[in-house]
């Protein structure tokens, strides 16, 4: 006799556990169907997005620097302030020294004027500001009264800036902190990027790098050198004696490496070598490439540029370099290379003007 028994049922554990994994199945088989064959890149798309990298952490970094100066300059200003208050403070103390003796002796001599007492429990500006207490003042009693005041006034003027400074401090600290973590943040996508090459096509990059330097050499060299050697600066016009100096200066650094927010002596980023080099020069200009493009003399014209001048690329200012003649700069390019000679035209960036310091 057949048995009518009902089937056992799944329990509600098992039931999830297999709509899980089919719903899993189904969702890994689709995405295997839509996947493309490969996602990886071709070299020259690598180098396209890593160049791009490179300018925004160059933009970055310019940033970061501009932060930092800021921060260096904040510090300077508010451990100013701080003395200032500090002896401020010593000389209101003498002061107040000062009445107070000026009290103890007309105690003596027969008791405290009123208005004298009365300042010595409040504050004084309610008295000076009331002719009839300044009527049982004497001279010398109202000198000390004003000297307090006033430095009071001046006191209280310093602190409220102190603070200012102190919250403008704190705000350029973050920044700085932000705009580091983006130089980072780009520079390592580039890595990444540069990692899922192979050797021989990370070979041919360096190849083509050290290419593309040589042949801007050329165009204006007298030998090889792969970006390094002076070039032939024709009938360029010379700069100034500070302009040449700081021209000089640079040339001492060729080879150097290439480091954000690096000012030398061993290593640049592009507007830490233009200050470093006219600091040698004995000449201080601002530390970033927007701030050294609003000094001196501005030139827009290639053909009156002099060597040792301030050129700047990309619409933003962002780099900076030394006018080397003959179309040629002198610059730190960006991460992954050194301080060398290269063509204007080959920057990637549009030249914006230049500056005759």
């Amino acid at each position: 006799m057949a048995s009518h028994r009902r089937p056992k049922q799944p329990s509600r554990t098992r039931v999830t556990v297999l709509t899980t994994a089919a719903a899993a199945a189904v969702a890994l088989s689709a995405n295997a169907a839509n996947a493309a064959p490969s996602e990886k890149l071709s070299k020259d798309e690598v180098k396209a997005k890593v160049d791009k990298l490179y300018e925004q952490a160059e933009q970055a970094t310019e940033k970061y620097n501009g932060a930092k100066e800021k921060q260096q300059k904040l510090q300077k200003e508010i451990s100013t302030i701080q003395d200032n208050v500090a002896r401020g403070q010593e000389e209101l103390n003498k002061l107040r020294d000062g009445l107070g003796s000026m009290a103890t002796a007309q105690y003596r001599s027969g008791g405290i004027d009123a208005s004298v007492q009365l300042f010595l429990s409040s504050n004084p500006d309610d008295y000076l500001d009331k002719a009839s207490t300044l009527d049982q003042l004497s001279s010398q009693q109202v000198d000390a009264l004003k000297k307090i005041q006033d430095k009071q006034r001046e006191l209280a003027q310093e602190r409220a800036e102190a603070t200012e400074k102190l919250k403008d401090l704190s705000a350029t600290r973050t920044e700085l902190g932000n705009k580091k973590k983006e130089v980072q943040a780009k520079l390592g996508e580039a890595q990444r990027l540069l990692n899922t090459l192979t050797a021989k096509e990370k070979q041919q990059l360096a190849e083509q790098e050290q290419k593309r330097a040589q042949e801007s050499q050329d165009r204006a060299s007298r030998s090889t050198g792969g970006g390094t050697e002076r070039p032939d600066l024709g009938g360029s016009l010379p700069g100034s004696g500070r302009a040449q100096s700081a021209f000089s200066a640079a040339q001492t650094r060729l080879g150097s490496p290439y480091v954000y927010g690096a000012t030398g002596p061993s290593s640049f980023d592009c507007s830490g070598l233009t200050s470093w080099a006219y600091a040698q020069a004995g000449v201080s200009i601002p530390r970033t490439s927007e701030a050294q493009s609003q000094i001196g003399t501005r030139i827009t014209s290639v053909s009156d540029l002099k060597v040792g001048d301030l050129v700047f690329f990309f619409n933003d200012l962002h780099h900076v370099g030394l006018y080397a003649g003959n179309g040629q700069v002198l610059h730190a390019p960006r991460t992954g290379t050194v301080v060398r000679y290269e063509s204007m035209s080959t920057i990637g960036g549009p030249f914006m003007w230049g500056v005759r310091v």
